[in-house]
Parts: structure tokens; sequence; C-alpha cells
């Protein structure tokens, strides 16, 4: 089935020109927080992307349903189930990862993406564009994750993964490893070059902010 023009523009345009952190500025706090290593990275954009897609799911079909006045009680009742979901299946099959994602799984529920999706889209559009606009959002936020993990693991360690990556006798030659990766600051500075790369491609943006 072809999708339509809209339709792909609800998939697609969070990956670049409409995407949720670097366009919009949302989700910065976990994008900064989980992204020491490559492995929690991934795990979070996909548990994000998981429950902003069913939630937008669930709160499409309950829309006609839901009374104005709690219509924000109801978003947070669906979203903390979905979340609580996902946590318990991280803990059961891989706890390590849950360990290293510490409390930001649970703030997955006031995740400013999450939120905005529930309130500016699933309330006004039907299941499946509600679904997809879910999983662009989601993956527009997972790409960032992956790409700031991947260059702060990497400089940062040596690895991805946790598998060394980077050869012995590079090491031997008189590489060191760049702990300042490490910290939350070389993320924003990561994020600001992204930034900076995707407002070069994209001159529109740069109109629109001026």
């Amino acid at each position: 089935m072809a999708l339509s023009n809209k339709t792909k523009a609800v998939l697609w345009g969070p990956l670049n020109k409409n995407n949720p952190v670097i366009v919009q500025v949302l989700g910065i706090c976990s994008a900064l927080a989980v992204t020491s290593k490559l492995e929690p990275a991934v795990v979070m954009a996909v548990s994000v992307t998981i429950v902003v897609a069913f939630a937008n799911v669930i709160i499409s079909l309950l829309r006609k349903t839901i009374p104005n006045r709690i219509r924000i009680i109801v978003q947070l009742v669906v979203a903390a189930a979905l979340v609580t979901l996902v946590s318990e299946v991280l803990k059961a099959f891989a706890y390590d990862v849950n360990k290293q994602l510490s409390v930001f799984v649970g703030l997955i529920v006031t995740n400013c993406i999450l939120m905005g999706r529930l309130e500016a889209f699933a309330l006004g559009n039907g299941p499946l564009p509600s679904f997809l606009d879910g999983i662009g959002n989601g993956l527009g936020y997972g790409w960032i994750l992956v790409v700031v993990g991947f260059f702060r693991e990497l400089l940062g360690s040596g690895s991805l993964f946790g598998h060394r990556v980077i050869p012995q006798l590079i090491y031997d030659a008189g590489y060191k490893d760049n702990g300042l990766m490490m910290l939350a600051p070389m993320a924003i500075l990561i994020v600001a070059c992204i930034i900076w790369v995707h407002r070069s491609r994209n001159k529109e943006l740069q109109e629109e902010t001026n």
C-alpha cells in the first residue's frame, strides 16, 4: 500500500526537517544523560519509540470518549502504563542496561516528545497516522541519541557496545582516550555540531529562525 504525501511527511518529517531534538529542542535531558555509551542510547531510543507509538494509538482510539478536562490525566495514565511495561521487560531481559539508564526509563512518562505528540497529534488523528507519527518522532529522537552515544563511547573509551575497537597499536603510538567525552557538556557540544550540520543542509530552517 502506497503512502500518501501527507502520511510520508508524518513518518519521515521527524527524522529530518521536523526533528524533535535538533529542531524542536525536545528531549534534550535524556539525550545528555544516557549517551555516554552506545548500548543504553540504543535501548533508550527503542524504548521511547515503542512508548510514543503505542501511546499515540491508544489515545487516538480513545480520543472521542475522553472528556477535555481530564485529557492530560488520561494521557499520563496511558504513558505510565506503557513505560511500566517497558521497564519490566528491560529488567527481565536487559537488567544491566536498565541499571545504566537508571531513572530515565521512568522519566519517559514526562518526556516532552511523548506528551507533545499525544496532545498535538493523537487527539486529532486516527490510529494509523498516530502510530506512524509516534514511530517517526521516536526514530527522530533515537538517531540523535545513537550518533551522540557513538562518538562519546568511541572517543571517550575507544570502544563500541563495550568492545574495544581502537587497536592497541594506536595506543602504543601515543593515543589516549578523551575522558571529557564521558561528561554531559560534551554531549551538548556534539548535539550542537549536529544542529550546525543540519541547519547548513536545510537553509529554510535558518530563514524560519531569522
